[in-house]
Parts: structure tokens; C-alpha cells; sequence
């Protein structure tokens, strides 16, 4: 998964190997009204990002976002929506600390809503879940992850704390490795699964594809296939620098009691998501730089377990859900043309 609103300039992670450059853009494919090319001010102001789902791509742009999956039969089916943001309501919510919560919302909403999409299109009509059940399972899974990767460990070392570590700051800084550690067996484990590996295809083809559009290469099988599947603005990197902030901000809150220990884990989850988002948007603007190399350089490695090579027709799905989104907003733009 590649962040939302981090600008996409000079970017060396996900670019082709030297002596392997693309051809020169010939524009997107099956495009009515082409897009601002990326050297243009006005595509520099426009970022994208996306998520694999079940057999399939989303991608999502500044106010449109779109879901391409493959079906059952081999047909692709194709849809694309507007981002319905309440940060246009209230302008102060784009400001640096609360974006990324708004940001995290956001992704989470249209997250849940293309995966409820993808698992039903994916499937025999028959065998489709209802809008309650996806909804239900969806925040079941969202409630399990927080139990076991913030609220677990927060019990386990509140245990220690009381009677193995009695420093406050050592037993947050234990936590937060354990939480770390946690965090990368689950992605090793899930990684075993065939259907996993299959999601984590679908991964690597949505950066192939956002990279190619990045560096101006024209939107087809063949030449987004050149590019990396890792990606500096990636969600793995998120996730990873949450884990690691919450090390620092835990730390702040001492020595609590239980239920405040509890409490605490979950308060937290925005602020550090806020940090974590500020802290990406770093990254991919100074991405030449030596300290954020050096920073950035762990979500990268990660990267190597949650994107896989994929197949070209994984790639075709990919580029699809893309062109959805550039078709969406060349669309929203041309009766301002005329």
C-alpha cells in the first residue's frame, strides 16, 4: 500500500535499473483527455497512492479513488468513486499533526469499502457476503489487530514492569521491540499463504504501476513492469514507523496503572499516526538525503515481504484501477476546459 499525499518528486526507489529506462511517455493509455505530465507544477501538487485488495488493485488520487478486480471468469471489473472528506468542511484538519489522522480515517474508510468490493467481485455471486458481514468481519479484524499489536504487549510488559523491569523507560523500550518483533513474525507467517502471496503480487504491481506514472513512462505491461516493487510512500513503511514512534511516546506516558496502560495504547494511536504520517511525507520529500536513506531504509526492507513480482495480468489490473482515477479526474477537468 502506497500513502496518499506525499509528493512524488525525483524519486530513485521504484525507478528502473540503470540502462534500463523506459521509452519516452506516449501518454496514459485508453486516456480521453491525457494529464498534466510529472514534470508539470500542476501534477507535482497531485499525489497518488493505492492498496492491494483481493485480486485486485485500488488507487486513489486527490479526489477520486478507483478499484480494479479480476473476476471469477477472467473478466476485470472496474469502478471509481469521488473521496468524500470532511477535511474540505473544516480546513483545519489539513494542518501539519491532524492530516495524517484525517488521513489514517480516510485510508481506513476507503480501505474497508474497496475490500468489501474486491471480496465480492472476486467471487461466484453465489457465494458473495452481505454489506453486514463484510462490515462486521472488517471491524473484527481492525479490533483483533489493536488487541494484539498495542493493547498485548501493553499487558504483557505492565506485567514485567511490576515485577521483572522496574524501569519505566527500559520496560516501554522492551515493549516496543516485542511490538516490533510481533509485528514482523505476523507478515512472515501470513506470507506462507498462497492467497496472501497472491495479495502481496497485487502489492508490488500497484507501486510498478504509481512509479512508471511517476517517472513518465507510458502506462503498459511491459514498461511498468521495469520499475521496483518498493516504494518509499508505501503503507508497510507507515506501519513500521508507527511501531517505532509508539517506542518514543509510550515512554512519555511512565509507569501508569493497568487500565491507564490500556487506555494509553489506544489515546495514542492518532497522535502517533499523526507523527508516523509527517514522518513518511519526510522521507519521500527528502528522499536524496543520507539521514533519511538511513530512516527510510528499514520500511524498504520490509517491503521485500509484503511485495512479490507479479504476473503482467496482475499488472494489467493494476494499471486499470489507475487509469480509472486519471480518466475520473481528466473527466472533472474538462468542462473547466471548455
Amino acid at each position: 500500500m502506497t500513502e496518499h499525499g506525499v509528493p512524488a518528486d525525483q524519486s530513485s526507489v521504484g525507478a528502473p535499473e540503470p540502462g534500463a529506462a523506459p521509452d519516452p511517455p506516449t501518454g496514459p493509455v485508453g486516456l480521453p483527455v491525457p494529464g498534466p505530465q510529472a514534470s508539470d507544477p500542476q501534477r507535482q501538487q497531485h499525489f497518488y497512492g493505492g492498496q492491494a485488495v483481493i485480486e485486485g488493485v485500488m488507487m486513489r488520487g486527490r479526489d477520486h479513488w478507483a478499484i480494479a478486480v479480476r473476476q471469477a471468469d477472467g473478466a476485470m471489473h472496474v469502478e471509481s468513486h469521488r473521496v468524500k472528506t470532511i477535511g474540505d468542511r473544516y480546513p483545519f484538519l489539513k494542518v501539519p499533526g491532524l492530516r495524517g489522522i484525517l488521513a489514517l480515517g480516510q485510508a481506513l474508510s476507503i480501505g474497508m469499502k474497496a475490500l468489501t468490493i474486491s471480496a465480492n467481485q472476486s467471487v461466484p455471486e453465489d457465494e458473495r457476503l452481505t454489506k453486514k458481514q463484510m462490515g462486521f468481519s472488517l471491524v473484527f479484524a481492525l479490533l483483533v489487530f489493536v488487541a494484539i499489536f498495542m493493547v498485548g504487549p501493553a499487558v504483557l510488559f505492565g506485567f514485567a514492569r511490576k515485577h521483572v523491569v522496574h524501569s519505566s523507560l527500559l520496560s516501554n523500550f522492551l515493549e516496543g521491540l516485542f511490538r516490533v518483533a510481533l509485528f514482523l513474525g505476523y507478515l512472515l507467517l501470513i506470507s506462507m499463504s498462497k492467497e496472501v502471496r497472491r495479495v502481496f503480487q497485487y502489492h508490488g504491481a500497484e507501486h510498478k504501476t504509481i512509479a512508471a506514472y511517476e517517472h513518465d513512462a507510458p502506462l503498459e505491461p511491459e514498461s511498468v513492469d521495469r520499475f521496483s516493487t518498493l516504494h518509499v510512500r508505501c503503507g508497510t513503511n507507515f506501519l513500521l514507523i508507527v511501531m517505532i514512534m509508539a517506542i518514543l511516546v509510550f515512554a512519555l506516558f511512565g509507569n501508569p496503572g493497568w487500565l491507564w496502560t490500556i487506555l494509553s495504547r489506544i489515546i495514542a494511536i492518532p497522535i502517533i499516526a499523526g507523527l508516523a504520517f509527517e514522518m513518511l511525507r519526510l522521507g519521500a520529500r527528502f528522499q536524496n538525503s543520507v539521514v533519511m536513506r538511513v530512516l527510510m531504509a528499514p520500511g524498504l526492507w520490509l517491503q521485500k515481504i509484503t511485495t512479490r513480482q507479479p504476473a503482467r495480468d496482475q499488472i494489467e489490473v493494476a494499471i486499470s484501477s489507475f487509469e480509472a482515477v486519471l480518466g475520473a479526474e481528466a473527466a472533472e477537468r474538462a468542462p473547466a476546459a471548455t
